[in-house]
């Protein structure tokens, strides 16, 4: 099978499960007995832990090879899963969607630094947004999937899914992906050794905190979207699952046209480009339009937003070659921390001044990150 396709259906799995409860805010808080803010926890108790594992498993994944990182990190996924569908209690199951986050970062950014090992400069952006499309498949299943199978089967449902697919993903890596040489001993001097050369690119600390804006700014309002529906006239779940699926419906788009959209604009305008077009449509979620208009804000949202992000990706693979297993573990670090920042810093903001400035906050601050990102690392 395809190299890509397998890296593919690995961040499927990975990217499934990162989105499952965005939508299910509401179902979770009422099910489980906690509030609002207490549900919206759960997505940060799968980015944090997401995050922060980065740390460990970039230079594990130098060390003893990426594949072997990926079939690793798709068998404890599997389990996390399995016990995030069995959890009794809101103890239990912020506990499962930690171990679930922890090992799902083993997934998506080895897969990148694979593809950076294997694949020229030249061809980088568009071999990395064909493995972006199975990711945002993912991202647009977890979303929709999981809003209308909460409504039929339960939220426990959602995740038992997750886990099945996420199994299906470790038996095609195991049957299909070639192995690689390992580079090296796994050692904690090693380790900071592989990310003082990352660091050593004056350009570096720049992506990083580019992506944690991303983070914070653009994912870490998801887990308000079904309250941000309501007077638009969305009543659950399912209209949120849709409008989140937009997003992914708008990343999609992007993998059509990147091509193009590269040769006429270059990357520096694709990340000034970028950051204004989701901010701007993050900025009109706040007018007065019904919720499917606002479904169809998120698509636009989510083209802007890959835009951004897929540039930000390419240069990150370029960081440090020589360890771009590390350098491609603080990229997802970064970007993982900022979601898993984000909905902690917005919880207050909508309880204080509602979920229509959220957004017109969120959507402002999306603008000038995508301006201030370019210039800045376009001088280094």
């Amino acid at each position: 099978m395809p190299f890509i396709l397998i890296l593919g259906l690995a961040g499927f799995a990975s990217a499934l499960s990162l989105r499952a409860t965005d939508p299910l805010l509401p179902v979770l808080a009422a099910d489980l007995g906690v509030t609002l803010r207490e549900a919206a926890l759960l997505a940060s108790a799968y980015t944090l832990p997401y995050a922060i594992m980065q740390l460990v498993l970039g230079p594990v994944g130098d060390a003893i090879g990426k594949i072997r990182l990926i079939r690793i990190s798709l068998a404890v996924l599997t389990v996390g899963l399995a016990l995030s569908a069995l959890a009794p209690g809101y103890g239990s199951v912020l506990a499962a969607r930690a171990l679930a986050g922890g090992f799902a970062g083993g997934v998506i950014p080895a897969s990148m630094a694979l593809i950076g090992d294997r694949v020229a400069y030249a061809e980088r952006q568009f071999s990395i947004s064909r493995f972006l499309v199975a990711v945002i498949f993912g991202q647009l299943s977890g979303s929709a999937v999981s809003g209308a199978l909460a409504e039929v089967a339960g939220w426990r449902a959602v995740f038992a899914l997750s886990a099945v697919v996420a199994g299906l993903a470790l038996a095609a890596s195991l049957l299909f992906l070639d192995g690689e040489r390992t580079r090296g001993e796994l050692s904690l001097g090693g380790s900071i050794a592989r990310y003082r050369t990352v660091l050593a690119n004056p350009a570096s600390l720049f992506v990083f905190a580019t992506v944690a804006g991303e983070g914070i700014l653009i994912f870490g309002v998801f887990p308000f979207v079904a309250p941000m529906l309501v007077p638009h006239g969305g009543t659950g779940s399912l209209e949120a699952g849709i409008a989140i699926s937009g997003f992914a419906v708008g990343g999609i788009l992007y993998s059509l046209a990147v091509r193009r959209l590269v040769a006429g604009l270059g990357q520096w305008g694709m990340m000034r480009i970028g950051g204004a077009v989701a901010g701007l449509a993050y900025m009109l979620v706040a007018t007065p339009l019904p919720w499917t208009a606002v479904a169809g804000l998120f698509v636009v949202a989510g083209f802007g937003f890959y835009m951004l992000h897929n540039t930000m990706q390419t240069q990150a693979t370029e960081l440090a070659p020589g360890a771009r297993g590390s350098a491609l573990a603080l990229f997802a670090s970064s970007f993982f921390l900022g979601q898993g920042l984000g909905p902690i810093l917005a919880g207050p903001i909508s309880h204080a001044y509602g979920f229509g400035t959220l957004f017109v906050l969120s959507g402002l601050l999306t603008v000038g990150l995508g301006l201030g990102a370019a210039w800045l690392i376009k001088s280094r």
